[in-house]
């Protein structure tokens, strides 16, 4: 099941300082600076056991109140729309605003939870002034500090409970998402395989509103084929046009082992693809990479190859990944693209005995062994494989602290060669023996 929950709010009233505390990362750029962060955040985050999707809608860099307001006004629609959960985050410091009073306004008309957050509360003074807050009339308010934490866990108390679990027993049958970015053909490649058209398809970005899940079982074949979702075009802003596309993403990528991420090669890969490339990598999903309106590329000034040599400069470090050239209108390698999906499925669930893994050890240390540090030599005494649903591998050692990323690099490419992981994301553990 995939939840996320996205944090709304103007800028500089803190959410990447709470995207960060609850994402565990330090991507987002945190200044006092109104509208600093420029570009969305995407991250995960576990609280009670329970994991979940959180997203930092972002600041703007307004060029006049107007577009200001209006830019707060379309975020806030879309993660009404678009989000499991929403946080608004408001600041003790300013009191209620004008702005806070709109979007209040917005996500009293939602179904969604919603829970206010009152940042920058981190003395006695001002948690007797967010008092104030309660008065835009949310069940779910909580006084916190971003910066020094309190309050947040119970926050992320009540925000769990909204979780539902997926007690369902599911089908093990491979479950094969097309993601990409809007109008790169993932509804003619649904439509190509299928036989019939599923999907509306036209040239006008985000024309398909749901993920559409399809049962394929032709030509001794047995999958489910998941169509991203589309997105629906409210604004010429390129940057919740982002925003659209990726929650959808996110929502597709969960629910899949493989992904298709496709790519239009009329525009090559664009930063908008990787960032969908790493979602996928960072969620140990299997993925293929389609290089779609081949047929309509001028083969005199790019050829394949060059263009794939450039695909996987662009995917490092993790570009071990199978790249193929299609063209969904023309039907053109989308069978070769599924079969290459399928095989990289079967890599991600297989499961390595310990003496194989063993025996590979022995000779990967012997060729190249782990390099000492202060006098110290790290000795790895052996490996197995983790009872997990993507490849994880723990290496047991004397002094796993000493061992150099170089060498954990070496030991992962060493692995993927012997035993093919192409198109897997792998897992490495360095645990003390």
């Amino acid at each position: 099941m995939s939840f996320t929950v996205a944090i709304i709010g103007r800028p500089n009233v803190g959410k990447s300082t709470f995207f960060n505390r609850m994402s565990g990362m330090r991507d987002a750029i945190v200044d006092d600076i109104s509208g600093v962060t420029r570009d969305r955040q995407y991250g995960e985050s576990e609280w009670n056991g329970k994991t979940f999707n959180i997203i930092d809608t972002g600041g703007f860099v307004p060029r006049s109140d107007d577009v200001f307001e209006k830019a707060i006004r379309e975020q806030v629609h879309i993660a009404i729309e678009e989000a499991s959960l929403i946080v608004f985050m408001v600041d003790v410091t300013t009191g209620i605003t004008d702005l806070d009073a709109e979007v209040t306004k917005l996500l009293r008309k939602t179904t969604k939870p919603v829970i206010l957050a009152v940042n920058k509360v981190d003395n006695s003074t001002r948690l007797l002034e967010a008092s104030e807050f309660y008065g835009l009339g949310f069940d779910h308010t909580f006084f916190l500090s971003s910066m020094s934490g309190s309050g947040t866990g119970e926050l992320l108390d009540l925000l769990v409970t909204f979780i539902q679990e997926d007690n369902v027993e599911e089908e093990e049958i491979p479950k094969i998402t097309i993601v990409g970015q809007p109008n790169v053909g993932k509804s003619s490649l649904l439509n190509a395989l299928v036989g019939m058209e599923r999907n509306i398809v036209t040239n006008i970005a985000g024309t398909t509103r749901d993920a559409i899940h399809t049962r394929y079982t032709k030509f001794g074949k047995d999958f489910l084929l998941i169509d991203t979702a589309g997105i629906r075009k409210k604004s010429a802003m390129m940057e919740n046009l982002e925003f659209y596309s990726v929650i959808r993403a996110i929502n597709s990528i969960d629910a899949a082992d493989v992904c298709l991420l496709m790519i239009d090669a009329q525009t090559g890969i664009e930063a908008q693809d990787l960032a969908i490339y790493r979602l996928i990598q960072r969620k140990k999903k299997g993925v293929v990479v389609l290089v779609n309106k081949w047929d309509a590329i001028e083969k005199e000034t790019n050829t394949a190859k060059e263009m794939e040599a450039h695909i996987r400069r662009k995917l490092e470090p993790f570009n071990d990944v199978p790249v193929i050239f299609v063209s969904a209108l023309e039907k053109i390698r989308v069978f070769k693209a599924i079969e290459h999906a399928i095989e990289v499925y079967e890599r991600r669930t297989r499961k390595i005995k310990t003496s194989a893994l063993n025996n590979w050890l022995e000779e990967a240390v012997e060729n190249y062994s782990p390099p000492g540090v202060k006098g110290k030599f790290v000795k790895i005494k052996y490996v197995t494989q983790l009872p997990v649903h993507y490849p994880s591998f723990a290496f047991f050692c004397n002094s796993p602290q000493y061992l150099k990323d170089s060498y954990k690099n070496y030991l992962e490419n060493r692995l993927r060669e012997t035993f093919n992981y192409t198109g897997v994301p792998l897992t490495l553990y360095f645990r003390k023996k």
